[in-house]
């Protein structure tokens, strides 16, 4: 009998210590180690001292063909995983509590086996009952998916490997599977990597595809020790805000696939809803002619996006002024201020600044730089940008516009939706753009555009900007005059 041997493994990141301690030295986690058994997670039969067999090494030339892909049925989650299905895989999906991950896998499977494929959920937090009731809200309660409520691997893998091998295999969720091979608790690192690698070893040698479903922690990263995701071939995440009807299966890691890749949804009474054109979704319900609001054409993996990008800048009481900011990333929102300050005249010291991306999308792409700034500008000087236009352009620390990938499909999706113009970088007019359909502004420089929206302002109380004895702005104008180029001083002198 093998000797026990007992580690402090961190239920965060996985890493091992010789004795406990309150502070995660590999993650910085507080309080996360926990005591467990780490006796080989290998049975004693494969432990055993063997002599290795040879292989045969080929070369990296040879005939090679596109890995075959089974179509799920789901057009969007087919978009994500990169065409389909590949035998043999698996797939890692991650969500908060409550966001539909088990509603769209109900989904998934049920279409699968509606085309006469063998398809398979176990569960492991619910009754057999209780998916059964989630099918008949959805409406799939005549699909021929075969269900269970089981936590072994070992009477998994048992009872898959009967009959026709699975084309489909959901095991909701990682955490709650446990393994023979291991004597720690179900939900541990320990136990969750063992699991999974049980699992994987039966997806690769019969040739079925698993789906593994994976709890979130409250910083949105899965749960559970990050070999797994190594180990998977694909990593998907489904995001959204539970007061959004909108959601996004995110791409994080695809082997077989486009990374970065997105797919939408609409939740509604009867389960997710495909969203074949996001841009239209995003855009329907925005108000015209408000300040602060900014069309952002964008890329989400291989598709166009235009989202709306909303500003608020308000004066503050307070010693330091609030910067918040939803969907984006707040250091490039920290980093547009800082230019708009120094090299545009633009004040915003005393001003509050609230950013949002509606609709619930998340942007991380650098080219809403010139949206974002367009936005912010026209809050704080009341003047609503033009209802036909989208933006998009890096902003430099310099203050020059910087130009971005993929001009043409951007300015493709625009004109698909009606708008009639773009701002974008001045190298974007040689990239393809000039053929667009429409009437592209092109800026060098981020104190250009920022002359022109100010040019339009006017106070909140819907009167003209007080003037000085030489004609120019008052001293609480928020935008410098000195800061202006010298065309936009004489036009408006």
């Amino acid at each position: 009998m093998a000797k026990s041997t007992l580690s402090f493994i961190c239920q965060n990141c996985g890493a091992a210590y010789n004795r406990w301690q309150g502070k995660c030295d590999s993650c910085g986690e507080w309080n996360t180690l926990a005591e467990e058994d780490t006796t080989g997670s290998v049975p004693v039969s494969i432990r055993s001292k063997r002599k290795g067999r040879t292989f045969a090494l080929e070369s990296l030339s040879g005939k090679t063909q596109d890995a075959p892909r089974l179509s799920s049925g789901m057009a969007e989650l087919d978009r994500v995983t990169g065409g389909g299905f590949v035998r043999g895989s698996v797939l890692l999906v991650g969500g908060d509590p409550g966001i539909g991950k088990s509603t769209l896998l109900t989904q998934a499977t049920s279409m699968m086996a509606r085309a006469g494929h063998r398809a398979v959920y176990i569960s492991g937090e619910e009754a057999v009952a209780q998916v059964r009731l989630r099918a008949e809200r959805l409406g799939l309660a005549d699909a021929p998916v075969q269900l269970a409520s089981e936590t072994s691997v070992e009477d998994i893998v048992s009872t898959l490997s009967e009959g026709a091998v699975p084309r489909l295999i959901v095991i909701d969720s990682i955490q709650t599977m446990w393994t023979d091979t291991v004597e720690s608790a179900p939900g541990t690192v320990t136990q969750v990597r063992a699991s999974a690698q049980a699992l994987i070893r039966f997806a690769k040698k019969t040739g079925a595809t698993i789906i593994l479903v994976g709890h979130v922690t409250k910083d949105g990263q899965i749960a559970g020790p990050r070999v797994v995701e190594h180990m998977v071939d694909a990593v998907l995440s489904f995001e959204g805000e539970g007061s959004q009807q909108f959601r996004i299966l995110r791409s994080a890691k695809n082997r077989f696939g486009a990374t970065d890749e997105i797919g939408v949804f609409e939740m509604t009474g009867l389960g997710l809803r495909e969203v074949t054109n996001p841009s239209e979704l995003f855009l329907s319900e925005r108000e015209l002619g408000s300040p602060g609001t900014a069309v952002f054409a964008g890329i989400e993996g291989t598709r166009p996006v235009l989202v709306e990008l909303q500003a608020l800048v308000a004066p503050t009481s307070l010693g330091t002024p609030r910067r918040a900011v939803v969907g984006w990333d707040p250091s490039r929102l920290s980093m547009v201020l800082a230019v708009l300050e120094a090299h545009c005249g633009v004040k915003l010291s005393g001003h509050d600044v609230y950013l949002n991306v509606a609709g619930g999308l998340r942007i991380q792409e650098p080219a809403a730089d010139l949206a974002a700034a367009a936005a912010l500008v026209s809050s704080l000087v009341n003047a609503p940008l033009p209802t036909d236009a989208v933006y998009f352009g890096e902003i430099s620390l310099s203050g020059a516009i910087r130009p971005v990938a993929q001009t043409p499909a951007r300015l493709k999706e625009a004109l698909k939706l009606g708008f009639g113009r773009a701002i974008l970088p001045e190298s974007a007019r040689g990239d393809g753009g000039g053929d667009s359909g429409l009437a592209l502004n092109t800026v060098g420089n981020l104190t250009t555009l920022v002359a022109e929206i100010a040019a339009r302002g006017t106070p909140r109380g819907g009167r003209a900007a007080p003037r000085d004895d030489q004609g120019g702005s008052s001293a609480a104008d928020p935008v410098e005059k000195n800061a202006t180029p010298a065309r936009f001083r004489r036009e408006t002198s």
